[in-house]
């Protein structure tokens, strides 16, 4: 396909808008000017009434072959979407211009700086840290990231003039007709690799496979580029050996800090104490990345400390809910095997002297897969109480086969478990704890079934 600056592009369809990057792209190229039309089967909040406010949330729920014309410039289609997708047939038939997500974004950055951050956990929180000191220092930059961030009204910006594009580089599958992986085509000038935990089983069965999609990355660094990598974890050094000498490899850890009274700090090369309003050393590495990232950018010392001391985190990354005087609520996306571990265990770091109890929901393909459970073994070691949720109608839903509660308890090899499948029975179970001296922790993807977690938080903290 011959390379098409996507400004001239004018006309275009997204087929699969409703989803959450997705609708946020469709929101970007009509802020941009572009006249958008787009379709989805299904299409949920806050999607829904965003596209609606815009004048672009489709009169019907369906695919509709006949909205693909032959004076569409390009369709964009997202992988919600089939192969077999009416509208992609349609578009194919008829010669058009058909990109992924990835490919898109790519076409759109082409003579813009790229930086791609990639890797298994952390890649929200250190493309949200970056965006966060741009914009405080006043710098123009585009973005493509994959949670909503405070102060930004949506999760993608394409403009003409802004030199660089800060890229959240999932690992997952560009579209229904290209299985590449999406960081694979966005072609970074500056590329990280925060740490690689096996996930997504469904499309890379074994943990080799999976491992060698971020060498492939690591390796398409270009001549004079950058790569910054965790240099403590295991899976990363195995793919980020410095092998090509026109490459800088930058190696980073966890940020130097203190913690006191429940408050991280900071200590910068004076030794001077540095408050920010994130914790863990999850989130120490993620700064440490972040920090590398825009020294590259020409933001370093003073000016990036200043930036992070405002920053409270990405939406669902170890999100404050409620506090009370001897309690705490928070809210994690974490779920795979490596991020329960890494923000339990710095959940009970930060507040020692208080009970700790935490609650996972199982609710991706890879959590809730049999043949996955086993990675969960002492990752859900730290908390005083230990508590997993799941719905069997969401395994029937993925079409895995059923899981019994006891299957669960065993993979996580902590006798004192307790499983639940009923949302109800979780929302007792939690109402009736002693809330004295004790935070409550909730990590899913989801939503524990639409258990109102604001209510339960109020409750918790004025126990």
């Amino acid at each position: 396909m011959a390379a098409t600056p996507t400004s001239s592009l004018q006309r275009l369809h997204l087929t699969a808008v409703g989803g959450s990057i997705m609708h946020n792209l469709a929101l970007a190229l009509h802020r941009r000017g572009a006249h958008v039309t787009g379709s989805d089967d299904e299409i949920f909040e806050p999607a829904k009434s965003r596209l609606q406010a815009a004048g672009l949330l489709p009169a019907a729920e369906g695919w509709f072959p006949e909205k693909i014309t032959a004076d569409l410039d390009a369709v964009i289609v997202g992988m919600h979407a089939r192969a077999d997708n009416p509208e992609l047939l349609r578009a194919q038939e008829l010669g058009l211009r058909v990109y992924s997500f990835p490919e898109f974004i790519y076409e759109a950055s082409k003579d813009k700086q790229r930086v791609v951050i990639g890797g298994s956990h952390g890649k929200t929180s250190i493309t949200s840290l970056i965006l966060h000191v741009l914009r405080y220092h006043g710098r123009k930059f585009d973005y493509a990231v994959g949670a909503q961030l405070e102060g930004f009204d949506l999760m993608v910006q394409l403009t003409e003039d802004a030199p660089i594009i800060i890229i959240e580089g999932d690992e997952y599958l560009s579209s229904p007709i290209d299985r590449r992986p999406k960081f694979h085509l966005y072609q970074h000038h500056i590329g990280v690799i925060s740490g690689i935990s096996w996930d997504h089983i469904n499309v890379f069965p074994t943990e080799e496979i999976y491992r060698e999609q971020f060498k492939i990355f690591a390796e398409m660094t270009p001549k004079a580029g950058t790569l910054i990598y965790d240099q403590d974890d295991e899976q990363v050094q195995l793919v980020t050996v410095p092998s090509n000498p026109d490459v800088e490899y930058i190696g980073y850890g966890p940020h130097e800090h203190v913690i006191k009274d429940g408050k991280t700090f900071l200590l910068n090369k004076k030794d001077e104490k540095v408050p920010v309003q994130v914790f863990g050393e999850h989130n120490l590495r993620n700064i440490s990345a972040a920090k590398e990232v825009c020294k590259q950018l020409g933001i370093k010392g003073k000016p990036f400390y200043e930036a992070l001391a405002t920053f409270k985190g990405a939406a669902r990354r170890l999100e404050l809910v409620a506090e009370g005087d001897d309690s705490v609520v928070y809210k994690d996306f974490a779920h795979a095997p490596s991020k329960l571990k890494a923000t339990a265990t710095a959940f009970k770091k930060q507040f020692p002297k208080r009970r700790l109890v935490a609650c996972l929901e199982l609710h991706t393909f890879s959590s809730l897969n049999p043949a996955f459970l086993p990675q969960y073994a002492h990752t859900f070691d730290a908390p005083d109480v230990a508590v997993v949720y799941f719905n069997p109608h969401v395994l029937e839903h993925k079409r895995l086969p059923p899981l019994a509660p006891e299957q669960v308890a065993q993979a996580f090899n902590r006798p004192d478990l307790r499983v639940f499948t009923d949302s109800k029975q979780l929302a007792h179970y939690l109402h009736t704890q002693n809330w004295h001296d004790a935070n409550l922790l909730m990590m899913s993807s989801g939503t524990f079934d639409g258990l109102d977690l604001k209510q339960l938080a109020a409750e918790v903290v004025s126990a």
